[in-house]
């Protein structure tokens, strides 16, 4: 049974989102169709825990906005863009994952890898990074750009994911559901630090096609470690 009462939910956040402009028009609808979507296909606490992902990342978006407004590199309002890019296989993972729990994993790993990049982004910022492919010291902002604090940032809010996903029964292993979160997260968050150095730098790609792939890296990691 479908409790319709979430589904009315998901359209209230919807709106707040976009009333605070944290998304546009677009990407707050796409954001309820796939919301809807995983109520029906998954279940209301897969749809939880992208909400906390979500929660998690306009908090530090929120937190970073001074300091990224100073660089020239506060984002602002959100496009459908970036809930595709985040969100996309998180999205296909949970249209199945319920049936099959490699699946799962590949879910968790997709999230894990969306959170653990946009806390390490936004928290990074108030370090001095290193390139990530020479360790050369670079401006914040600047693509493929790491820093131990933006790093651990991103682990822990890695860990927070794996940690929720076995509360809200996703994960029935707590270990298992952490050390897939954090594997996944890590290892996708480097993917995407990598991406940016190689390849968005030299406009080969934009953001949000490095933030899809890194999100499959993470998806195929969650997947192989449940395997």
């Amino acid at each position: 049974m479908i409790n319709w009462g979430y589904v009315v939910l998901l359209f209230v956040l919807g709106a707040v989102t976009y009333q605070r402009k944290s998304l546009d028009l677009l990407g707050s609808l796409i954001m309820i169709f796939m919301g809807v979507t995983i109520i029906f296909s998954a279940g209301v606490n897969w749809l939880i825990l992208i909400v906390l992902f979500l929660i998690l990342s306009l908090f530090a978006t929120r937190f970073a906005k001074p300091y990224k407004s100073e660089l020239g590199e506060y984002e602002g309002t959100r496009t459908a863009k970036n809930v595709i890019s985040n969100g996309l296989v998180a999205f296909l993972m949970a249209a199945f994952g319920g049936y099959y729990l490699p699946l799962a994993g590949g879910f968790i790993g997709a999230i894990a890898t969306a959170t653990a990049d946009t806390l390490a982004s936004e928290i990074g910022v108030l370090q001095e990074p290193r390139l990530i492919t020479t360790f050369k010291k670079v401006p914040a902002g600047t693509d493929g750009a790491i820093s131990i604090l933006g790093t651990a940032a991103g682990i822990v809010g890695a860990g927070v994911i794996g940690f929720a996903s076995f509360l809200l029964g996703i994960m029935p292993d707590p270990l298992i559901a952490i050390k897939i979160a954090v594997i996944s997260g890590t290892a996708g968050c480097f993917i995407d630090s990598i991406l940016g150095a190689v390849l968005e730098r030299r406009h080969y790609i934009n953001n949000e096609h490095v933030n899809l792939l890194a999100t499959i890296c993470g998806a195929l990691i969650g997947i192989f470690s449940v395997m």
